[in-house]
C-alpha cells in the first residue's frame, strides 16, 4: 500500500529578499531621483529592462543570435499609438494603463507570424534570417505611411481616457509607477519562465540540440515558442514606450535599435538573468548622458565594448558573481590593491585617448569655433603640438602601467582560484 505524505519545502529567504529589494528600490527611485530629466531616465530604464531580459530569451537562454528584434519592440509601438489615438477619439474604451497589454499582443503576433520562418534555422543562419527580416519591416515602415506615419511617425497624447482615481498619466512621475509596475511583474514573469520546463529545455536546445532531438523533443518548436513569448514582452515594452514619447517613428523598428538591444544586453551579462538588467541601466546612461556630454559618445562605446569582449567576455554580471564567488571564500581583500591599481591605470590611459578623440571631432566637425576645446574643466588646443604629445603620452603611459598590473592581477586572481578549487575539494572530501 502506497503512504501519500506532504513533504516540507523550506521558503527561499534569499529569493524573497532580492524581490522585496527590487521592488523597494523600484518604489523609492523617483524619490531620490526628483528631477524631471530623472524621472525620465528611471522610465527608459524600466523600458530598457523589459526588452533587453526579453532579448536574452533568445541570446542568452536559447543561443539565438537576433538581429531584428526591434521588430517585435517597434510593432508593439505603432499598435500602441494608433490604439491610444482610438481611444482619444472616443471609438475605443479602453484604460490607457491596460495599453502595454495592446502592444505585448501586437508583438506577439508579430512573433507568430515571422518566427514560423525565422526559427526554422539555427546558428548563423538564424541569425541571418532575423536580420533580413528586421531591413524588411523597416524598409515597410518607410512604404506604408498610413499606418507606420512615414518620416514623421505617428503622434498621440497619453492623458486621455478615463481617469482613474484621478491618474491622468500627464505628470512623469504617475507614468513612471506605471512602468515600474510593469516592470517588476514582467521581469518576475520572465524568471518564472526560466524554472518551467519549457525555459529548462530552451536551455538544453541552447547546449546540445541533437541531444535534445534523439530524447524525442522537436528543437525548432521549442525554439519558436520562446520565439513568439520573447515577442510578447518585447511588444509591451515598445507599448510603454509609446507611451513615454507620446511619438514613434520608423527608428523603433531598425537595424540600430536591434544592434543596441544586442549590445546592451551582452555588455549586462546575457548568461545571467540579471545581466540584461545592468544593460538596460547601461543603455539608457549611454544614450542620455554619455551622448549629451561628447558627439563622440559611439566611439567611446565601440571601444567599451571592445574592452569587455577582450578582458570580461561575459558581461558586466560575470564580473560580479566571479567576485562573489571569491568573497565567499575569503579572499576577496587580497585584489583590492589590486582593484585601485587596474582602475587608476585603465583612467588614466582613457583620459589621454579620450583628449586625443576630443581634439579629432574638433577639428573635423567644430574647427569654425576655434582651436580651443574645453576638457574637464581645462582648456585644450588642438593645434598645439604639445596638447597631441600631452595625450599621447598620458594614453600611452596609462597603457603600459594597465598591461603591467593586469598581468600581475592575473598571477593573483590565478592563485586564489587554485586555492578555491583545492577548498571546494578538501570539502567534498571532508563529507
Amino acid at each position: 500500500m502506497k503512504t501519500s505524505y506532504y513533504q516540507f519545502k523550506p521558503i527561499n529567504i534569499g529569493r524573497w529578499l532580492i524581490w522585496s529589494l527590487f521592488a523597494l528600490l523600484l518604489a523609492l527611485a523617483p524619490l531620490a531621483f526628483t528631477s524631471s530629466l530623472g524621472h525620465t531616465m528611471l522610465s527608459q530604464m524600466g523600458i530598457a529592462i523589459i526588452v533587453c531580459l526579453s532579448y536574452n530569451m533568445l541570446l542568452g537562454q536559447g543561443g539565438m543570435l537576433s538581429f531584428g528584434h526591434a521588430v517585435y519592440s517597434g510593432m508593439g509601438s505603432f499598435m500602441a499609438i494608433h490604439t491610444l489615438n482610438l481611444i482619444g477619439g472616443g471609438s475605443f474604451p479602453l484604460p490607457v494603463s491596460l495599453l502595454p497589454i495592446v502592444g505585448g499582443v501586437a508583438g506577439l503576433l508579430c512573433a507568430v507570424l515571422l518566427g514560423w520562418v525565422t526559427t526554422k534555422k539555427a546558428g548563423t543562419t538564424f541569425a541571418m534570417i532575423t536580420l533580413g527580416m528586421g531591413e524588411l519591416v523597416w524598409a515597410m515602415s518607410l512604404m506604408f505611411p498610413e499606418f507606420f506615419g512615414g518620416e514623421g511617425g505617428v503622434s498621440g497624447n497619453r492623458v486621455t481616457g478615463s481617469k482613474a482615481l484621478g491618474i491622468t498619466f500627464g505628470p512623469q512621475v504617475q507614468l513612471y509607477y506605471l512602468i515600474a509596475i510593469y516592470t517588476f511583474v514582467c521581469t518576475g514573469l520572465m524568471f518564472a519562465f526560466t524554472r518551467t520546463p519549457l525555459g529548462r529545455l530552451l536551455n538544453a536546445v541552447r547546449d546540445n540540440p541533437e541531444r535534445v532531438e534523439f530524447v524525442g523533443y522537436d528543437t525548432q518548436r521549442v525554439r519558436y515558442i520562446a520565439f513568439v513569448i520573447a515577442g510578447f514582452f518585447a511588444g509591451i515594452a515598445g507599448a510603454l514606450a509609446a507611451l513615454n514619447f507620446e511619438i514613434v517613428t520608423s527608428e523603433v523598428v531598425s537595424g540600430y535599435r536591434s544592434g543596441a538591444y544586442l549590445l546592451f544586453t551582452f555588455l549586462g551579462g546575457a548568461t545571467f538573468f540579471f545581466g540584461p538588467i545592468i544593460g538596460g541601466v547601461l543603455l539608457v546612461l549611454a544614450t542620455v548622458l554619455l551622448s549629451e556630454w561628447t558627439k563622440a559618445w559611439l566611439l567611446y562605446l565601440g571601444l567599451i565594448f571592445l574592452f569587455m569582449v577582450m578582458y570580461a567576455p561575459g558581461g558586466v554580471a560575470s564580473l560580479i558573481m566571479m567576485n562573489l564567488r571569491v568573497a565567499a571564500f575569503g579572499k576577496l581583500r587580497q585584489l583590492w590593491v589590486s582593484y585601485l591599481a587596474l582602475g587608476a591605470t585603465a583612467l588614466l590611459a582613457l583620459m589621454g585617448i579620450a583628449v586625443m578623440i576630443e581634439m579629432v571631432y574638433h577639428l573635423q566637425l567644430d574647427s569654425a569655433t576655434g582651436d580651443s576645446i574645453k576638457i574637464l574643466g581645462t582648456a585644450v588646443n588642438v593645434k598645439s603640438v604639445n596638447s597631441w604629445f600631452g595625450a599621447a603620452f598620458v594614453a600611452l603611459t596609462g597603457a603600459g602601467l594597465f598591461e603591467l598590473v593586469r598581468r600581475q592581477f592575473a598571477q593573483e586572481w590565478g592563485d586564489i582560484q587554485e586555492y578555491i578549487e583545492k577548498e571546494i575539494k578538501r570539502r567534498e572530501n571532508a563529507l
